[in-house]
């Protein structure tokens, strides 16, 4: 399906895209679309990194012990929650060693794709997790990091032994089995994300599309008239529903998940 190309995506393009069509030429890259040399993903995963920045620097002056702002309340909930499934939270139920320094990337991870993932709510933009590259990209991030602690903790020895079992005779079937089980978390944690989100563009974007052409035909009906300025005001609400729902089941996973894993890799055998 042709992807449609949204304005600010042109925009980018129009004022960068000379040096990016340089820089590609320079590294012996040929760009799908010379129009466009900067993919729309990529404009919408730098344009959601600048708004969590710009926003995380305006409450960070706000902040307060003793009058914390709504935006203060609503970036704690980010965090912790009566729930129990703020950033803060799934690390501590499944970390049990240094949770709160693993506080700041898990929770750059599950913030970016919540924001991405909410990007597909609104017209003029798109979600950049709806392409397969920007949930790899954040999967591989995921890996290395829980794999990086995994040996912090361990050494590297001591996390190769992780592998292995606790049955020595059988550690040369486990040690592949689970290289293997391990390395697949990256498809696990693409697919999951990407397929979710791609799913929820493409029902919001069809349904909205079939509105649009009945209220056409509506409109042509001129006692169904009140009934076509109707259905496109109220039907695609609850598509946005679903996808902000979706949005937010799949950034909460992204952050359950890489605790488990975290959990997983810095455990100590008893």
């Amino acid at each position: 399906m042709e992807e449609h190309v949204l304005g600010i995506t042109r925009f980018v393009n129009h004022l960068l895209g000379p040096l990016a069509l340089s820089l590609l030429h320079a590294l012996h890259i040929t760009p799908e679309n010379a129009e466009l040399p900067i993919p729309q993903h990529l404009v919408m995963a730098a344009l959601v990194v600048v708004i969590g920045t710009v926003l995380a620097l305006l409450l960070r002056p706000r902040l307060s012990v003793e009058k914390p702002g709504a935006s203060q309340q609503i970036a704690e909930l980010l965090l912790t929650n009566p729930f129990g499934f703020g950033i803060k939270d799934c690390l501590e139920e499944n970390v049990h060693h240094g949770a709160l320094k693993m506080v700041p990337f898990v929770g750059t991870i599950a913030i970016f794709v919540l924001l991405s993932n909410l990007f597909g709510a609104m017209p003029a933009l798109g979600s950049p997790t709806a392409v397969v590259t920007v949930p790899l990209a954040c999967a591989i991030l995921t890996f290395l990091y829980f794999n990086w602690q995994g040996i912090k903790h361990h050494g590297p020895v001591g996390y190769a032994k992780h592998f292995a079992g606790p049955v020595p005779w059988l550690a040369p079937l486990i040690f592949p089995v689970e290289i293997i089980s391990t390395t697949a978390r990256i498809v696990s944690l693409t697919v999951r994300l990407w397929a979710n989100i791609f799913a929820s563009d493409l029902l919001y974007g069809i349904f909205v599309g079939l509105l649009t052409s009945l209220s056409l035909w509506l409109t042509s009906k001129s006692q169904l008239l009140a009934v076509a300025f109707v259905l496109p005001l109220t039907i695609p609400i609850a598509f946005i529903g679903l996808h902000l729902l979706v949005s937010v089941i799949q950034a909460y996973i992204f952050t359950v998940l890489p605790s488990v894993y975290l959990g997983m890799a810095t455990a100590d055998e008893h």
